[in-house]
């Protein structure tokens, strides 16, 4: 089932920064709207999938299309605003995105236990068929286009790289003692990122061109980009995790802990626009990192009886930083390369986010998993599956009353862990971006 998940995550990963440099050639609009229409396809076939590994061939087939909507997106905002309202704009883009991975579960959650699973994949149907009216008929494109040559051996081998990566990160969340696998697969990884870059430096239009790894600036943004997007999605899987785990609520409830995240988004948007254009980009990303920072610590020093009410404050100061620092990293990566890389530019932003997601939560997840087995063998008459029944809302009345408080403690101190290299990981951003303000001294 878990491939049902990461097959999508790993076509979208491999796509980005391809959609990205087609972008930069033959149009944004062109490529939007072929993503778009691969994206469709995908859905319905997914809808139709009659087995477990056809729905993950075609949930493959539906992340490729996936991968052209944030990247040109983004790019295409670059194109239409100046740099002074870029930031708002891309605030409320962000704001949107995460309001929907709110009210978007929710909405599944009820159509599966009235309809069927596979309206899930129908209901992009209607919905993808209409932005592609409104783009087609709305969106003007007057970006004049150079025609070069396609480095279609550069999108093979960035293709095979980000293949092995996301299954590295997949073999190692996995926690398999088997560690064969993995090293032969980080064998290959690192050939190919040798043949990749050999290719890039070579290449006539790269797909991403190396003299992007030559500007501090575009390569610190990036790097703190993925340090934020791990901390954020560790902070909405574990979040919810404690509330219905230690406070007993059901998931419902508990998403809505993190829901002033997304609210606060927006104003940390429309903040990052305003500091933008009156301070150095250092000095705006370091406010937006202290708001998170602020947050990090904050959940590192919660107790175990905490009222749930801390939680929303949390997400609150966490919103207002991400707003500020994830809109000020897009903003000043495009801000910092040519215009004819703005498209590539964006779209590595957008890989790093997404390769932050997926590999720190899945190193989140082994520090989780390595603490909840200690706690249980130090709790008697318990086992791991008493956990999976604990942070179960409609299961946690099974476990004996005598073990309650005990797993519960297990959890919290479980919980507890994953928090400070949370911490870790922001600390680690602040000093990245540090090193940005030191380099230009």
């Amino acid at each position: 089932m878990n491939w049902v998940f990461s097959i999508y995550l790993l076509t979208t990963a491999i796509s980005t920064p391809i959609y990205g440099k087609l972008s930069d050639q033959f149009g944004r609009k062109k490529v939007f709207i072929f993503g778009i229409s691969i994206f469709l396809i995908g859905s319905i076939l997914s809808g139709l999938a009659n087995s477990m590994n056809v729905l993950i061939l075609w949930r493959a087939i539906q992340g490729i299309g996936a991968g052209v909507i944030m990247p040109l997106s983004y790019t295409i905002i670059a194109d239409i605003y100046s740099d002074e309202n870029r930031g708002k704009i891309l605030g409320l883009n962000g704001a949107v995105w995460g309001i929907a991975s709110i009210i978007a579960p929710l909405f599944g959650g009820y159509i599966v236990d009235n309809l069927s699973w596979h309206w899930i994949f129908f209901i992009n149907v209607p919905l993808g068929i209409s932005v592609l009216i409104v783009f087609i008929i709305s969106f003007k494109e007057t970006k004049a286009l150079v025609k070069n040559s396609v480095d279609y051996l550069g999108m093979i081998y960035l293709s095979l790289l980000l293949l092995f990566l996301m299954y590295i990160i997949q073999l190692i969340s996995n926690l398999s003692n088997n560690w064969q696998p993995i090293s032969y697969c980080t064998f290959i990884s690192i050939l190919l990122l040798i043949l990749f870059v050999r290719r890039e430096h070579c290449a006539d239009n790269p797909i991403i061109p190396m003299k992007l790894m030559h500007n501090r600036t575009f390569v610190v943004q990036n790097i703190i980009a993925f340090l934020i997007s791990g901390f954020l999605m560790g902070l909405e899987v574990y979040l919810p995790v404690w509330t219905q785990g230690i406070f007993g609520y059901p998931a419902t409830a508990s998403g809505f802990a993190i829901t002033p995240t997304s609210i606060l988004w927006i104003l940390g948007a429309f903040v990052s626009g305003w500091l933008l254009s009156r301070m150095k980009p250092f000095y705006a990303t370091m406010i937006g990192l202290f708001f998170i920072l602020a947050a990090a610590i904050w959940v590192v020093l919660l107790p175990f009886n905490v009222s749930f009410g801390w939680f929303f404050a949390i997400a609150a100061v966490c919103g207002i930083g991400f707003g500020i620092t994830i809109t000020n990293g897009t903003v000043i990566s495009q801000n910092s390369v040519d215009k004819g890389d703005i498209g590539v530019a964006t779209s590595f932003n957008t890989l790093c986010r997404i390769f932050g997601q997926t590999l720190i939560v899945a190193v989140l997840g082994i520090v989780m998993n390595r603490q909840l087995k200690i706690g249980i063998l130090h709790t008697d008459d318990s086992n791991m599956g008493m956990i999976n029944k604990l942070v179960n809302f409609k299961t946690s009345h099974e476990i004996p009353a005598k073990l309650l408080e005990p797993l519960r403690t297990v959890l919290y101190n479980s919980l507890h862990k994953v928090f400070w290299v949370c911490l870790i990981i922001i600390i680690i951003a602040v000093l990245v971006n540090l090193y940005d303000r030191l380099s230009e001294k």
